[in-house]
């Protein structure tokens, strides 16, 4: 998704950000350990060592909304549970980042509850001036862009990509290569975005790239909205949840999603003999990153804290990277020689000039969405 896009600006949402402490709210003995509650950093359990015995004492991660095939977290999964001998959790695979903040504000210290959550930079800054975030700084917290993390360490990049057109060749004579093409006759029930952008920080960027593509700005979402009422009035757009299942059965031959997604689409869609091309649109290169934060009420809170060191090692950076996406460590891994190069040449060209809103931006873009998008694809 990225090789010379413009990094995501945490920095600018940092200061709507309600600085909060990380105590357990367990006082039960059965609960999680206070001390691995309230640790920032490895250095709090004294060493990785340390760290890695209390997270196996607790024996499991409990994650939610992190699909299989997306980034590659199937094999990062995989790999942290034969690494250190936990099991992993996984709730919810195909949820939004919304469902992951609720899951939190509503199971709080519930085994049941996210120790860790991948969400968008919205839902990012709002749990964390919700306080709902724990603060814990990764050993190679210094490798990462300043612009890419919350200062005090609540949440923090970690992959990101470019919003691309991916096409089932098998059923698109003519694929297209921009927003324009979209609306073009020939593409009739075939175009979808992946759900809700009211909910969906995925759904949400496609809007907005569509913005870009006709005349909007990073201040001004509408037009990405009125595009897609025009589509939906033309029959274009199909109002699904498009994934890989949906592309697989014919449902939404063309998908709005990122590079990294599409990408990843086109390899496992090749096994069952389906030729799936991934496009960067020619008239709107938008970037973005996720984040990762920690549960503050965490079950299990050394396991969570393992879980990001993993994440931010180079071992787990070059699973992201082995997945299509730009972790947020790339250009320090590509200084250091630590980057896979094999996954990096697979990386999809960009034309450059990518660009990724403010928090203040898409905290305007999400009110602008919520407001508009239920009537214009009703």
């Amino acid at each position: 998704m990225k090789r010379t896009i413009t990094q995501l600006g945490i920095g600018a949402a940092v200061a709507a950000v309600a600085l909060t402490g990380c105590s357990s709210s367990s006082s039960s003995t059965s609960g999680p350990d206070p001390k691995s509650a309230k640790a920032t950093s490895v250095a709090d359990f004294g060493g990785l060592d340390k760290l890695v015995a209390a997270a196996k004492k607790e024996g499991k991660l409990h994650v939610i909304t992190l699909p299989r095939d997306w980034a590659n977290y199937g094999p990062i999964m995989d790999a942290f549970t034969q690494k250190y001998g936990i099991k992993i959790e996984s709730e919810n695979p195909d949820g939004s980042s919304q469902d992951e903040i609720t899951a939190i504000t509503s199971r709080k210290a519930s085994d049941r509850a996210p120790d860790v959550v991948d969400v968008g930079l919205s839902f990012a800054n709002q749990g964390a001036t919700q306080g709902l975030f724990a603060p814990y700084k990764v050993a190679t917290w210094s490798t990462i862009p300043d612009a890419q993390k919350e200062p005090s360490g609540q949440y923090y990049n970690d992959y990101g990509g470019l919003i691309s057109i991916g096409c089932d060749t098998g059923k698109v004579k003519v694929c297209p290569t921009s927003f324009a093409d979209l609306a073009k006759p020939i593409y009739k029930k075939q175009v979808a975005i992946r759900g809700n952008p009211a909910q969906s920080n995925t759904a949400l960027s496609g809007v907005y790239a569509a913005a870009l593509a006709n005349k909007g700005t990073l201040d001004n979402i509408q037009p990405g909205i009125d595009f897609f009422a025009a589509l939906k009035k033309s029959g274009n757009f199909v109002p699904v949840e498009g994934k890989e299942a949906t592309v697989e059965t014919g449902e939404t031959p063309i998908l709005i999603d990122w590079d990294y997604k599409n990408l990843g689409y086109t390899s496992a869609l090749a096994k069952k003999s389906i030729t799936y091309k991934t496009i960067v649109p020619s008239d709107a290169a938008f970037s973005g990153f996720y984040n990762q934060a920690i549960n503050k009420w965490a079950a299990h809170p050394a396991a969570a804290r393992l879980w990001e060191e993993f994440l931010y090692s180079d071992e787990g950076q070059n699973f992201w990277l082995k997945g299509f996406a730009h972790p947020v460590r790339l250009d320090a891994m590509k200084t250091a020689g630590t980057a896979d190069p094999a996954a990096l040449a697979l990386l999809p060209a960009s034309s450059g000039g990518a660009t990724a809103p403010s928090q203040a931006q898409i905290d305007a873009a999400n009110k602008t969405v919520t407001a508009g998008w239920p009537k214009a694809t009703s």
